[in-house]
């Protein structure tokens, strides 16, 4: 599903190159279960983000499904992620002019594969299944940082996407809250054989894991 080889990542920083990653390589089967781990400044989001066709490599090579981002146009990579990947962010990236059910739906009209009653009834399925169903109409600052973040999983779960991308899922949840997420997310997992992987800190998120690969420095240092 995913095949990372030689992945390097540099930026500037006034006149400093930053080297992010520094030559990763690995591969993610259909349906793993994934937990990418390391401090912070590691390269965890930096590698997300590449994967997911928000950020692109300064070197090396990244395919989804087969295909080599590369080699893709904007359009192309504008389609493969509505289509393919659901990301959830760190920082939510929730529309603040939209309330929790258009923010869910958003990515679904987007497709323009459904009609108007399937997007309200899938939306509807996920607000409900990350405990939001009384907040539906609910503007984004409206509601707390556990709450936004559970509207962008929502949002992430509700294309049934191949390949779910997670920057510190659970980093705004009490440990209820995030128990309950992680449990849809590998019911989703075992169902559809959607892939995960995730970037954390959480060791309750690790117990979930089939498979830990552990970045430092911007380079895979142990993988299990």
């Amino acid at each position: 599903m995913i095949e990372i080889k030689g992945l390097k990542k540099n930026y500037m920083l006034g006149e400093t190159t930053v080297l992010a990653l520094r030559g990763i390589d690995f591969n993610v089967s259909e349906g793993e279960f994934i937990s990418v781990v390391g401090p912070s400044g590691s390269g965890k989001t930096t590698l997300l983000n590449i994967i997911g066709c928000v950020d692109f490599a300064t070197e090396g090579e990244v395919k989804i499904g087969g295909v080599n981002l590369s080699g893709l146009n904007d359009k192309e990579i504008t389609d493969l992620r509505l289509n393919k990947i659901g990301f959830i962010f760190q920082t939510f990236n929730l529309i603040p002019v939209l309330n929790v059910i258009e923010n869910v739906e958003f990515p679904l009209l987007l497709m323009k594969k459904f009609t108007a009653a399937e997007v309200r009834k899938r939306a509807e399925k996920l607000i409900e299944e990350v405990g939001l169903k009384e907040f539906i109409a609910h503007r984004p600052a409206e509601l707390s940082g556990g709450q936004r973040q559970r509207v962008a999983i929502a949002r992430a779960l509700v294309t049934n996407p191949d390949i779910v991308l997670a920057d510190e899922p659970t980093a705004n949840l009490d440990s209820v809250t995030g128990a309950s997420i992680l449990e849809l997310m590998k019911e989703m997992n075992q169902i559809e054989k959607t892939t995960f992987v995730f970037s954390t800190h959480d060791a309750n998120v690790l117990k979930y894991a089939q498979k830990v690969i552990k970045i430092k420095d911007g380079k895979i240092v142990d993988g299990e």
